[in-house]
């Protein structure tokens, strides 16, 4: 992924109004790991129930994390993006408004990703899901694993932006 500028960041986003997306706290764009990245994902440090995830093709979506976490019993959880598998609350259910009218009137969609939004980074074995979960192998090469991240990121993206 191209390192993108916060203008760029900010303009992009499809669901929400322009004066929140300029109340968005930025990550730190210079040391993010952009040749890494397939997508730019973060947590609003200012709002940490606040998540959002920019596309390289500059498609900016807001997300919302549930209140509570999951407790009790050890669950495995797989991320519909990147199909990584995770113990306990590596996955989150998030949920993102809908662009446009739709949105407006409370509808959303919503996905099941990594909780910290590194996909890009577990496809690439930069980072590895904390417990013991057994890791399925896959036949698929790296960059076939990253075109169905990308189809699915961009069906979730797709979803939200449509407002329908």
């Amino acid at each position: 992924m191209e390192p993108l500028t916060e203008q760029q960041i900010r303009a992009s986003f499809a669901n929400c109004s322009k004066g929140e997306a300029s109340r968005i706290k930025m990550p730190d764009l210079a040391a993010a790991p952009w040749g890494d990245l397939d997508f730019l994902g973060w947590t609003d440090p200012g709002a940490p129930q606040r998540a959002l995830i920019v596309t390289a093709d500059l498609h900016g979506i807001v997300l919302r994390r549930p209140d509570s976490r999951r407790t009790g019993a050890m669950r495995s959880s797989m991320c519909r993006i990147c199909y990584t598998g995770h113990t306990s609350d590596g996955v989150t259910l998030f949920v993102a408004p809908l662009a446009g009218p739709a949105g407006r009137q409370g509808n959303t969609v919503g996905e099941y990703i990594c909780s910290d939004l590194a996909c890009s980074l577990y496809l690439r074995g930069k980072r590895q899901p904390r417990g013991r979960l057994v890791r399925q192998e896959e036949t698929l090469g790296l960059d076939e694993r990253v075109d169905r991240a990308m189809t699915n990121l961009g069906g979730f993206v797709k979803r939200v932006t449509s407002g329908r």
